[in-house]
């Protein structure tokens, strides 16, 4: 019960990080806001005894760092993006739903490459925020999975917002 307690606040903490990322107007503010929530979400994982959730956030530290600085090369997103399915499967201990985190991150690894401004960024990030919520929701990670869905609809909007 104390590593559900402690899971939750550290999901908490991610959640909020998440938040503030998707009212950032430059893609850098966006992915700075996203380390942070990251790494409450490696504490979150490990408190959870979310393996294949802790290994793909892990590969997403790595991945979110390399495009904050500009350095996310090709070759490198694709050695990640490797990275990420092959640790991701090795690591998978809670069968169907352990996949989610890892096709979120698999994902996302992508659009973190290909995105050319912080409007596409939100609509990887809706994806990504719907495969967390069903790991968020099967683990217990209560805080994040609400925050999964209050931010899918929130970063909607600003697509929508910011569209016109």
């Amino acid at each position: 019960m104390t590593y559900l307690i402690i899971g939750n606040i550290f999901s908490f903490l991610s959640a909020l990080c998440i938040a503030i990322s998707v009212i950032k107007k430059s893609k850098n503010d966006l992915i700075w806001w996203q380390i942070l929530d990251v790494v409450f979400c490696i504490l979150s994982n490990i408190a959870l005894y979310t393996y294949a959730a802790l290994t793909t956030n892990s590969i997403a530290l790595i991945r979110n760092i390399l495009a904050y600085k500009n350095k996310l090369t090709k070759n490198l997103t694709f050695i990640l993006l490797i990275l990420c399915i092959i640790v991701g499967l090795w690591a998978n201990n809670r069968g169907f739903i352990g996949l989610f985190p890892i096709t979120a991150s698999a994902s996302y690894t992508i659009f973190m490459y290909i995105a050319q401004n912080e409007q596409q960024m939100r609509w990887a990030l809706v994806s990504n925020l719907l495969l967390w919520f069903v790991h968020d929701i099967y683990v217990q990670a209560y805080p994040s999975a609400i925050t999964d869905i209050a931010l899918s609809i929130w970063t909607l909007l600003q697509i929508i917002r910011n569209r016109k």
